[in-house]
């Protein structure tokens, strides 16, 4: 049964550290009180990093599906492309869970800033949402429209980062 009365648009965004972690974390709190979570990964591949492994412990709760290849995009490539479509027709597809109180479209808003997804679909998404559902939408780079749709917008501002000191990514913090 779904717990969500009203769901609203959250946008993380911003140069600074935490979006992701910010939006599984969400996930955890509403998998804490029973509530179903699907999240997609934009641009981040299968192997996931600590919050997916996590978040699969917490399944049927919490579901993980990723939607990108090794490395990171610089430039777009045709399987960039297909991955990034693949993603958000399951988002889609997600919309009619008859369970689901949340889903969160992690790093939607760089697949965005890439042209992965145009801001068109994205756009047609919000509106399609089911007032049940909360949705969140993570990544640098938010355009405004995005924006200016949401409910809710954070913005990471970096102030200072261990990777300007060039320490390496820690296990368990960083990834």
């Amino acid at each position: 049964m779904n717990k969500t009365k009203q769901g609203l648009i959250q946008v993380y965004t911003g140069n600074g550290k935490g979006k992701t972690t910010a939006a599984f974390g969400l996930a955890m709190r509403a998998a804490g009180h029973g509530q179903k979570t699907v999240i997609i990964q934009f641009m981040k591949p299968k192997e996931g990093s600590g919050e997916v492994v996590a978040a699969k412990r917490l399944a049927p709760e919490i579901t993980v599906y990723s939607f990108g290849r090794e490395g990171f995009v610089e430039k777009a490539t045709p399987r960039d492309v297909s991955l990034a479509k693949e993603a958000l027709d399951k988002a889609k597809e997600c919309l009619a869970l008859p369970d689901l109180d949340m889903l969160i479209l992690d790093e939607i808003n760089n697949a965005l800033y890439f042209q992965l997804v145009s801001l068109a679909e994205v756009l047609e998404f919000l509106v399609q949402k089911p007032a049940k559902i909360e949705l969140v939408l993570t990544g640098r780079n938010a355009p405004k429209e995005l924006l200016d749709a949401a409910d809710l917008v954070t913005c990471m501002e970096e102030i200072k980062h261990p990777y300007n000191f060039k320490l390496p990514k820690r296990e368990g913090i960083e990834y």
